[in-house]
């Protein structure tokens, strides 16, 4: 940590991580953009970047529930008959999602009740753990997100998830300008635009911390050796004190 007049920084991975008051965020990973059976799947959308990306991130999520990281799921919904869509937002995904519409209408995608708006089977939310629809890309928009990190101390958010460029990158902007330190999981975010990824990964190296899987698994494992060690030395305090 260092001190800027008067205000400590945390600038080590392993205090900005603290499972203390970190939490893992987990954006949209849900079977109508990750799975091969999803509505991006059976469009033809590249999918091969979470094949990689998948088994990391759940590997991070396995991390987190053992070093107890608060743990929140991110659901993008939309709502039936485009009931949460506005005329500005339809043009937003008509230009987003040109290619893959093929000059189609605007693509539906994780409606509620529909299998795609589920969580692919390895990022099912354990009971307890927080689930936060959200209807527009980035989790903090019209979504109760803010007050449940506050109302669990966070100050950190380790983002993981999909798509770099939307999502993610979305959240991870106004988790910052919402006073939280952010570091993007580097190996566990994805993208079907590789281009459009790398450009993310770009912008975002420039402004957020990155820490690959391993790297904060690491540091979460050295918190904890150093926690046990710590009580280990306080309990043989005790002893020789009392005798």
């Amino acid at each position: 940590m260092i001190n800027i007049e008067g205000k400590g920084v945390f600038t080590e991975l392993a205090e900005i991580v603290d499972p203390a008051h970190t939490a893992l965020l987990l954006i949209d990973m849900q079977r109508d953009f990750v799975d091969p059976e999803g509505a991006f799947g059976e469009l033809g959308v590249d999918l091969s970047m979470y094949t990689e990306t998948r088994p990391r991130l759940a590997a991070l999520l396995a991390s987190a529930r053992l070093h107890r990281a608060l743990v929140i799921h991110v659901q993008n919904t939309a709502l039936p008959d485009r009931m949460s869509d506005s005329p500005a937002q339809i043009r937003f995904n008509l230009r987003m999602h040109e290619a893959a519409r093929r000059d189609a209408p605007p693509l539906r995608y994780t409606v509620p009740g529909t299998p795609g708006h589920e969580f692919v089977e390895e990022f099912t939310p354990l009971p307890g753990e927080l689930v936060v629809p959200k209807y527009r890309s980035s989790a903090f928009w019209g979504a109760n997100l803010e007050m449940l990190l506050r109302s669990n101390g966070i100050q950190t958010l380790v983002v993981g998830g999909c798509t770099t460029e939307g999502c993610v990158e979305s959240t991870a902007r106004d988790a910052m300008f919402n006073d939280h330190y952010v570091v993007i999981a580097s190996d566990c975010v994805g993208s079907d635009d590789k281009a459009q990824h790398d450009a993310s990964m770009l912008l975002m190296g420039h402004r957020f911390d990155l820490a690959t899987a391993d790297e904060i698994g690491a540091a979460w494992q050295t918190l904890a050796a150093d926690a046990l060690r710590e009580m280990s030395w306080q309990m043989l305090g005790r002893r020789i004190v009392w005798g």
